[in-house]
């Protein structure tokens, strides 16, 4: 496991490494006639320091001042933002050029330009950047409104709010959170349900801003669940998570279930990931599911939306996941869209449901390029027959 890692994060190295320096050199060659001579080694190692400053933040915690970390970090989530958009804008370029050796049309006086063509392309990225900083933090409600054939006790109707991969840490901080709880206690739910990455690696920014006490402002009238994702195994914070989210009034499901006022249940499994940190593979859903009685809806809360055919055969209703985060920075989603069955929406086979989440929060680059932030708002009718959910944004 420990040479598989080596080699992952050697392959790793040496690509980003790659691309970066492939984007440094497209600098040079377009701005190095404005730096004085000699000052190229300069330009490198300021080049180098930037593409590699959120490695350094993350892995110099431990060492570093908490300021300078914090620094590197935010500087160096904004790169590889950049670096994405830079790798392609920049290829694009060097395909056109490429043509126009065989084919002669870019105009003379374009060619002899080259910095006004990297300011171009500067400013083409930063405008991406910062559109996707605005739009991260810019989250959106959206609605489903699906139906459960099946009779839930006395309830005809229950109003449930889902929000995945929140990611609380450095970057969706204190403020962030306050905005979320704002955000779900406006629309009053009855239900609060969150399936996983609540809290990013780190676990001490979300202790040391006191986050477990706004998440306690939460109030809905049959409780707020939750579900462990990759991030909090990633960490090696499963277990102080657990004990903080618990302290908050979030009852978090590790292979369990709750059966909810006597009319329906919720069904948490744990992360599919977290045994490659602890040493546990969690339960079968089979197993999981023994004592549910079935006669009663059963909402299902995973947090990778992996091998929906378990839910189906399991009699699961409704299933609500996330992780995917449709990809976060296009074109990414359409990698999402390949690896997963419904990276993003609703997907209905036969009596099985699922929505997938791209989630409230950002992992890595705080940008959204070709997705937005959400909360979703979920109505579900009891023992009524639709063939499509009725859902919108607005």
């Amino acid at each position: 496991m420990k040479l598989q890692f080596a080699i992952f994060i050697g392959v790793f190295i040496a690509i980003y490494g790659t691309v970066n320096y492939y984007i440094g050199l497209r600098g040079w060659q377009a701005f190095g006639r404005l730096i004085p001579d000699g000052y190229g080694k300069i330009y490198w190692f300021l080049f180098f320091l930037l593409a590699f400053s959120y490695l350094a933040g993350r892995l110099g915690e431990r060492y570093l001042p908490a300021a300078v970390c914090d620094g590197f970090t935010i500087a160096g989530s904004y790169w590889l933002a950049a670096i994405n958009y830079l790798f392609f804008t920049l290829i694009a370029v060097d395909l056109i050029r490429l043509a126009d050796r065989w084919l002669g049309f870019l105009p003379e006086g374009l060619k002899q330009r080259p910095v006004a063509a990297g300011l171009a392309v500067v400013l083409l990225v930063v405008g991406i950047v910062i559109y996707g900083a605005w739009n991260s933090r810019n989250p959106q409600f959206r609605y489903y409104d699906i139906d459960i054939a099946k009779p839930a006790g006395s309830l005809s109707q229950l109003h449930v709010i889902m929000v995945s991969d929140i990611h609380l840490g450095k970057i969706v901080n204190n403020g962030r959170l306050m905005t979320l709880v704002n955000m779900i206690n406006s629309k009053n739910p009855d239900l609060v349900l969150l399936p996983g990455d609540i809290i990013d690696e780190n676990i001490g920014p979300f202790i040391e801003q006191k986050m477990p006490d706004v998440l306690r402002m939460l109030k809905p009238k049959y409780g707020t669940f939750a579900v462990f994702g990759n991030h909090e195994y990633i960490g090696g914070h499963a277990e102080e998570a657990f004990h903080h989210l618990q302290e908050a009034g979030i009852t978090v499901l590790r292979d369990d279930y709750k059966k909810v006022d006597g009319s329906f249940y919720i069904v948490g499994r744990d992360e599919s990931s977290g045994g490659r940190y602890n040493g546990k593979r969690r339960q079968e859903l089979s197993a999981l599911m023994e004592g549910v009685d079935h006669s009663l809806p059963v909402i299902l809360l995973d947090h990778q939306p992996s091998h929906l055919e378990e839910g189906q055969e399991q009699g699961v209703d409704l299933q609500l996941s996330g992780h995917t985060h449709h990809g976060q920075l296009f074109p990414f989603n359409l990698i999402t869209q390949r690896i997963f069955e419904e990276d993003w929406g609703y997907l209905r086979k036969g009596d099985f449901q699922i929505i997938v989440s791209c989630g409230f929060g950002t992992w890595g680059p705080p940008i959204r390029i070709g997705s937005t932030p959400e909360i979703v708002d979920i109505t579900i009718h009891f023992n009524n027959v639709s063939e499509q959910p009725m859902y919108s944004l607005r």
